[in-house]
């Protein structure tokens, strides 16, 4: 298993990256270094600049500005197929009249692998994957699942420096997807494979990376681990696209010390802000309590281990989502008050929007 440590030296650089298609900017100033080892997600939604980003580390897009380094190399004039890179789309791009075997044999046929090592290299490929006994089993003749077995094999096999993987889940329905993305982790860590993920859904993103890049209309807007990005979000672009949270507006009153003010609930302020605020706090971490934000239970579904609450305050509205205990919970209609730990919320300057 890799150690994934950010001390060590970057085996991939971005600096200062961009990407312009006349006089529009799809990427603007990307910079990142990744570490030997390292599982990264970009994430973010359609037009966001994370294929494109990934284009370029491919090779396929040429950067308008801007240094993309592997091991210290500079990529910018190297053709793709030298890269060393590892690429998986979200077609597959299987040939279909190729064998299972023949798809992965296709690029260690490029680097003129032996035909014995090609053979053993092969057979080790589709076992990691599960695909034993599929070697001569065409495309069509499989599942979407199956295929992208074929494909992660293909991509591997010639033991890539950096694996590249654009939405390759996105095609699967949602259990097999799940299955493959508690696959492909255990692959990744496994090999230790640098690997980049682009994809536009939240919950892959949280379950398989060491860190996520989110991105909005070309930029980077926060990268971190799962927990801080989920937990700690920098904007709230990030906190709205990063699951459900609920904004409240707050203010800050008295001074040495001030305190942050949201209906009935407070807390202590952080030095340095004043006026209105915005409380930013997940659903899971609000729970009813005696004292706190007063509300009222506008709605509430069961969704079997836990209940979601929709809730009316003065300080905006609310969903709260509590476990399925076995304790009695609030009726559609009771009058409620929320509370949170201060270290359970994130603070923005200024009022919610």
């Amino acid at each position: 298993m890799t150690t994934n440590s950010r001390s060590a030296a970057p085996l991939l650089e971005l600096e200062h990256v961009a990407k312009a298609f006349g006089s529009h900017v799809a990427v603007e100033d990307f910079n990142l270094a990744v570490a030997p080892g390292e599982f990264i997600s970009f994430l973010g939604p359609s037009g966001c600049g994370k294929t494109t980003t990934l284009q370029m580390i491919a090779g396929f897009l040429a950067p308008s500005r801007g240094t993309i380094r592997l091991e210290g190399c500079d990529l910018t004039q190297v053709h793709p197929s030298k890269r060393g890179l590892g690429i998986v789309f979200q077609s597959y791009a299987l040939f279909p009249h190729m064998t299972a075997a023949e798809n992965v044999a296709f690029g260690l046929e490029m680097q003129r692998v032996s035909k014995a090592e090609r053979a053993e290299r092969v057979r080790a490929a589709l076992a990691m994957v599960g695909l034993s006994g599929y070697e001569d089993r065409h495309p069509r003749r499989m599942s979407g699942g199956q295929q992208q077995r074929v494909a992660l094999a293909r991509a591997l096999v010639i033991r890539p420096s950096v694996l590249l993987l654009d939405e390759p889940l996105s095609n699967l329905d949602a259990k097999l997807r799940e299955e493959m993305q508690i696959e492909l982790r255990q692959i990744q860590r496994e090999l230790g494979t640098t690997t980049i993920l682009v994809t536009h859904d939240q919950t892959e993103a949280l379950s398989l990376s060491d860190r996520i890049v989110v991105m909005s209309k070309g930029r980077i807007e926060q990268i971190g681990t799962p927990q801080d990005t989920y937990e700690r979000p920098s904007s709230a672009f990030v906190a709205q696209f990063l699951g459900k949270t609920n904004d409240f507006t707050a203010r800050i009153e008295g001074a040495g010390p001030a305190r942050i003010v949201a209906g009935g609930w407070s807390a202590p302020a952080p030095v340095g802000l004043s006026g209105p605020v915005t409380i930013s706090v997940r659903p899971e971490r609000i729970g009813f309590a005696e004292t706190g934000l007063p509300g009222r239970v506008a709605a509430r579904i069961f969704q079997g281990n836990h209940w979601l609450f929709q809730c009316e305050t003065e300080c905006g509205p609310a969903i709260v989502v509590r476990p399925n205990d076995g304790l009695a919970q609030p009726g559609e209609g009771e009058a409620v008050r929320l509370a949170w730990r201060p270290e359970d919320m994130s603070l923005r300057a200024g009022a919610a929007a």
